[in-house]
């Protein structure tokens, strides 16, 4: 067993023992609300106290005999004319495209009686492995009653005759006048998209589109000749990040986390790898990335040029080549990077979150020394997920200003709330004879022009996008038009004079110009959703003019600064805010912060200390002269000297969900060098309010004390000679000595003829993404609570992904507190329902609500359950949700699916839980059964993998298997075999409650030091 001096802890409150926390630290869900927060009582959204229970059974059974008569009635229409593809209650799947701006993934759509109910992955494409948090909550928000229902002239409805008319009109006298037409977009990925808009272009010679992006990658495609390199982390054995969150959100389309999860996986159903790629991180916030690196260390954003010279000076040493002329940055482990890089030469990777053009250029050069073009990168292979330019967004708005522009088209993009000159573009537009937007709704750009033409959602739509070259994929419309929307291609070839018919339009182009390229029929495509031409691997580097990109460096980055800076970034869930009204993803806990519901100033220990700043006391920021007023978060990892702020938040025409949550951070959005910079190095400063605003957190809910082996992992040169490297194999003393606490029971177990279902988890490549979390939701009618509702811990979701630190124990005496929490290292573990053999829940129900399968899952019979909560109490993982609310028809809950609408979302093969219920992970049961009834109908067993719970095949990374454990050939059954059994743990083995679900121990690529590497010592969590 591996001896280690490591301490785990979840959050500032557990590391500091704070009093609040320690005082309720026994409880299961620690400070229980108050009675002014609906603490303790149940509600059912009319105001009905829990102890109405005994005023109904006091006015007597007649009476509920009576109201039960009086039932409402409901009317159903059946279908005339069936569709002859549509079953009921048989699902039917099409192939299509998530887009958003430059978000891509390939999907298939589950509907339901012609309703679209769930998204997947789709396995015929290279390009998306699983889907990301954003991806699978799209579908909500194609049922979003605050999307416009029609068009709008002047803000009042209007028909599309009448909208068309006026605007061919308007559009024609500006042509005739020479008046200058912009189309303004976010990048586009629909070639098909971009020849509408050619067209548009012929019959006004006058326009011109201006594409941009709300996370700019400008400078990056600027550096490499106009080009987005394609990366490719699968075959990187070293791999150095300076900012770039690329599990999270650096260009975000691609599946960087499959790619990397390949490097990461050191054992599968396959055998034994023992090899894993090393991973640096630098970086100024605690990133997704950054939590997942075997080496980080921090830096400010004023210095972040400097670093990546460093770095390649650094390197340059190690090759031969000439030192740039730039000042000296010291950080921690950047010439162990580059000792790494140069060692990997032709297996390296160096990527940068940087907007800065020269920044990019340096990293051009750096991995042109280490040989990463044509093998980790490729520019024959361009990907189209960024196209947007900074100087022609600037130059639009710059031109608004000045009363050049007499018509404008907003393509679905909204740069009033997502660019930094948002406000001055609000104030020109006024200045604009013809303004139109496509948006979906009157946000903060389509509140202010003449013409609202709302587009239609994806899923109700014909599209295309080639989000790399040579890569096509089909988006074709699952649902009719719920509103009276149309497609935007549609908009613009009727104010062209064209046939508006745009999946003729569509076909034709693919016929006459993709489909001959690869001799295929249209029908195939359509079916596929994908045709993956591809294209030649260019081994070439871009040209880099290395003596001016240092110069550019050397002006516009300090070596060290004792300004309190601003970082902004984009939180994984919430991205850039396009979907901010979608309640799954507000709901959805930051997987670092573990906050939902609000963004909030994000400052280190030691700089809450020296500010005297405390978590959840609201304060003012101030930079630059802008103001916004937000809580404070105590964040572990960030580096000193700066306060850390979301994009994505403060919207003020979004919907109820979004509107007033938060503040907008694009304001404080600077320009370095010509391009966007997502940091803000003039002198930040933070004052308290003297208010509190408590944020909605989640991860400290429920509390795991003086128990051993929660979490387990090692390094890499230890699992090497030991496959039990790491592991805590805890022993019981009885009469006849030391015995393995798994082997003592006062249980006769379970014997599974038929199947036995499990799990097994693998720390290593699971990222953390919380992706899973939503496909949950999606899948089993999760509801969502609201931030009120998560403070006083009452989440609903199934699945958790739990974030913990760790720290060296000898660090953490009074003066080590800021030490432990400067750069700690961070392991995230899903947790639902265990399944365990042994349940300690179902030996506590007075009513057998919960009951043993005989295929190893542990059930809930819904309507049987009267809301003891026993179960709960004696869960030891604390995975159980006690339903206080009606939450799906209660206004107090108006997340959606609270009217018809949002309700169309619901997956009719879950129960809709009522109020008073205990709720938690069914491992997909639904799923299950329909699964093993199809391989009854063929009269066979079903096959490893034919089945999938919902977490497990939203994951990109593999991280999750799910499978019979029964099936000696499952992957399951593998992964557990003999040789990797060393591996496998149960959490909290110590009760041996013997769950069906099992963690593979973490394992880092990194040295350990010799005093943390002594024998003898349990890891604690």
């Amino acid at each position: 067993m591996e001896n280690t001096t490591k301490r785990y802890w979840r959050g500032i409150e557990e590391l500091t023992n704070d009093a609040e926390f320690v005082k309720y630290a026994d409880r299961e869900f620690g400070d229980a609300p108050s009675a002014d927060e609906k603490g303790g009582a149940i509600f059912d959204g009319t105001g009905s106290h829990r102890r109405d229970f005994l005023k109904v059974l006091g006015f007597g059974m007649s009476a509920v005999a009576l109201a039960a008569c009086e039932a409402p009635v409901k009317k159903t229409i059946p279908y005339l004319n069936k569709p002859e593809e549509v079953e009921p209650t048989i699902a039917n799947w099409y192939a299509s495209t998530y887009v958003d701006g430059g978000d891509y993934a390939s999907v298939l759509v589950k509907t339901r009686e012609g309703r679209p109910i769930k998204i997947e992955a789709n396995p015929s494409s290279s390009l998306t492995k699983g889907l990301s948090a954003k991806a699978h909550a799209s579908v909500l928000s194609l049922y979003d009653n605050e999307k416009l229902k029609g068009p709008q002239i002047a803000g009042k409805a209007a028909d599309w005759a009448s909208v068309d008319k006026e605007i061919i009109a308007g559009l024609s006298k500006v042509a005739a006048t020479g008046g200058q037409i912009r189309i303004v977009a976010n990048t586009i990925l629909s070639p098909t998209t971009k020849k509408v808009i050619g067209d548009f272009i012929a019959k006004y010679p006058t326009a011109k589109l201006v594409t941009y992006d709300a996370n700019s990658a400008s400078g990056l495609v600027q550096a490499n000749g106009g080009i987005l390199p394609s990366f490719d982390f699968s075959k990187a054995k070293t791999i150095v990040s300076v900012g770039a969150d690329f599990l999270g959100t650096w260009l975000s389309s691609e599946d960087f986390s499959a790619q990397w999860a390949k490097t990461r996986r050191v054992s599968s159903a396959k055998g034994g790898n023992k090899e894993m790629s090393r991973h640096y991180q630098f970086e100024t916030i605690m990133s997704l990335t950054g939590a997942n690196a075997d080496y980080r260390s921090t830096y400010k954003p004023s210095q972040e040029g400097l670093v990546v010279a460093s770095l390649y000076n650094a390197v340059a040493a190690k090759v031969g080549a000439a030192a740039l002329s730039v000042p000296t940055v010291k950080i921690t482990n950047l010439d162990k990077a580059a000792a790494d890089l140069v060692a990997s030469k032709g297996a390296s990777i160096v990527v940068s979150g940087s907007n800065d053009a020269s920044v990019q250029s340096i990293v051009a050069a750096i991995n042109g020394l280490v040989g990463a073009y044509g093998s980790t990168i490729d520019l024959g292979t361009p990907a189209n997920y960024r196209q947007g330019s900074d100087s022609e967004i600037n130059q639009f708005i710059s031109e608004a200003k000045s009363g050049a522009v007499a018509a404008v088209i907003f393509y679905n993009a909204n740069p009033v709330y997502n660019h930094p000159r948002g406000a001055e573009l609000a104030e020109a537009l006024p200045k604009i004879g013809l303004s139109i937007s496509t948006n979906e709704r009157a946000d903060e750009t389509g509140s202010l022009v003449k013409y609202n033409t709302p587009d239609s959602h994806y899923l109700e739509s014909w599209n295309d996008a080639e989000p790399k070259k040579g890569y096509f994929s089909l988006t074709q419309p699952t649902i009719s038009t719920i509103f009276k929307t149309r497609q935007a291609q549609s908009s613009f070839l009727t104010w062209a004079g064209l046939n508006a018919d745009y999946a003729s339009y569509l076909e034709a182009n693919w016929t006459s110009n993709i489909l001959k390229a690869g001799k295929v029929q249209w029908s195939k495509v359509l079916h596929d959703g994908v045709l993956e031409l591809g294209s030649a691997v260019s081994a070439a580097a871009p040209a880099v003019n290395l003596a001016e990109a240092s110069a550019a460096v050397a002006k516009n980055y300090k070596a060290s600064s004792d300004k309190l800076e601003l970082a902004i970034y984009e939180k994984v869930g919430m991205g850039t805010g396009s979907q901010a009204n979608n309640p799954w993803l507000q709901e959805l806990p930051e997987p670092i912060s573990k906050a939902c519901w609000t963004n909030y100033l994000a400052v280190s220990q030691k700089t809450a200390a020296d500010l005297k700043l405390e978590q959840d006391q609201e304060a003012e920021l101030t930079v630059g002269g802008k103001t916004i007023k937000l809580p404070v978060l105590v964040q572990p990892g960030q580096a000193n000297d700066t306060v850390a702020v979301a994009i994505g938040y403060g919207r003020t025409k979004a919907g109820k969900s979004a509107d007033g949550v938060g503040a907008n951070a694009y304001p404080f959005i600077t320009s370095v060098n010509g391009t966007l910079a997502f940091f803000n190095t003039a002198e930040a400063s933070i004052k308290a309010t003297g208010e509190e605003v408590k944020i909605a957190q989640t991860q400290t809910h429920n509390t795991v004390m003086a128990r051993e082996a929660v979490v387990q992992e090692t390094v890499l040169a230890e699992y090497k000679k030991n496959v039990e490297a790491g592991r805590f194999k805890p022993e019981v003393l009885t009469a006849e000595g030391k015995k393995t606490a798994t082997d003592i029971s006062l249980w006769n177990g379970h014997k599974y003829n038929n199947h036995a279902w499990g799990m097994v988890i693998d720390l290593n490549t699971c990222t953390g993404c919380s992706a899973c979390v939503v496909s949950c939701s999606a899948e089993n009618n999760v509801p969502v609570v609201g931030r009120q509702e998560v403070i006083n811990r009452r989440e609903m979701h199934w699945i958790r992904i739990d974030r913990y630190y760790s720290s060296d124990a000898d660090v953490e005496d009074m003066k080590g507190l800021e030490v432990a929490s400067e750069n700690p290292e961070v392991v995230f573990q899903p947790m639902l329902c265990q399944h365990c053999n042994n349940a300690p829940c179902e030996t506590v129900c007075p009513v057998l609500a919960t009951t043993h399968s005989t295929e190893g899952l542990n059930q809930m019979t819904y309507n049987r359950c009267i809301g003891t909560r026993y179960c709960a109490n004696n869960c030891p993982y604390k995975v159980r949700r006690f339903n206080w609310f009606r939450y799906f028809q209660t206004d107090d809950f108006d997340f959606h699916l609270n009217n018809d609408l949002g309700r169309m979302v619901l997956n009719p093969d879950v129960t809709v839980r009522s109020r008073g219920v205990m709720e938690k992970c069914s491992m997909c049961v639904q799923r299950i059964q329909a699964g093993k009834l199809e391989a009854k109908k063929e009269k066979r067993r079903p096959k490893d993998g034919e089945i999938q719970v919902a977490c497990a095949q939203s994951c990109s990374t593999g991280a999750i298997t799910f499978g019979d454990m029964n099936d000696p050939e499952s992957e399951i059954s593998q992964l557990l075999a003999a040789e990797h059994t060393g591996r496998a743990f149960g959490v909290i083995e110590e009760i041996n409650v013997k769950p069906n679900i099992s963690y593979l121990v973490k394992v880092r690529n990194k040295e350990r030091e010799a005093k943390k590497a002594e024998e003898g010592v349990k890891e604690h969590a």
